[in-house]
């Protein structure tokens, strides 16, 4: 038997001393790469985002509630020496105040509203347009929620420490459950903030994973 290099036919003789072609070895069958395993994992990967969505959302949606309740419930009267004659803070007496309730209280109902869209993401975890009308959306919340939050912040900071060059009293020292509770709500109100924001970071790798 002769033997030959690699991609040569080999040729060997019978007992009869006839020459016989002898086929090379076929080729080894190519290694398939089965993308089964990955796209469950990419499927599952989907659920656990989307369902990191709903638990984001509803966290949102108890800050955003508890930042609109307090506030909304938030007024004081002080004691004076006679009933005709009181000093009474409320949330209303300023309009930023007023913005800021009416903008956690949107976005509650903003919350309540799309959370049938995240369930749908769960079901169908590669459904594209839900997801990007919810990155919209949170994105808007964002810059409402931020937006009555900075504002108000503002005002709580002057009624807490005033500014004697524009003669703005320092009126907590007086108002002091006034301004406490104001106060808790804009924690709440920055915490939905961090939510939100969450939200939309959350969207995005969603829509990003293939």
């Amino acid at each position: 038997m002769n033997s030959k290099r690699s991609g040569e036919v080999a040729i060997s003789s019978d007992a009869k001393g006839k020459a016989v072609e002898r086929a090379p070895p076929p080729p080894p069958p190519p290694v398939v790469v089965t993308t089964k395993a990955t796209k469950i994992r990419n499927i599952r990967g989907k659920k656990g985002l989307a369902i990191i969505d709903i638990v984001l959302r509803l966290g949102a949606g108890s800050a955003a509630l508890a930042a609109a309740y307090i506030a909304g419930n938030t007024e004081q009267i002080l004691p004076f020496f006679t009933q005709f004659f009181q000093f009474h803070a409320q949330y209303n007496d300023l309009p930023t105040f007023t913005f800021f309730v009416a903008a956690n209280a949107v976005a509650v109902g903003y919350i309540a509203f799309s959370l049938p869209f995240s369930i749908v993401c769960i079901v169908r975890p590669h459904a594209i347009g839900p997801r990007l009308l919810l990155v919209f959306l949170d994105t808007v919340m964002v810059a409402l929620v931020m937006s009555a939050a900075g504002a108000s912040t503002a005002i709580v900071y002057l009624a807490h420490n005033g500014n004697l060059n524009s003669n703005w009293l320092a009126i907590c020292t007086q108002y002091t459950d006034f301004c406490q509770a104001l106060s808790g709500a804009l924690v709440a109100s920055f915490v939905a903030e961090v939510f939100f924001m969450l939200l939309v970071v959350n969207s995005t790798f969603a829509l990003k994973r293939k």
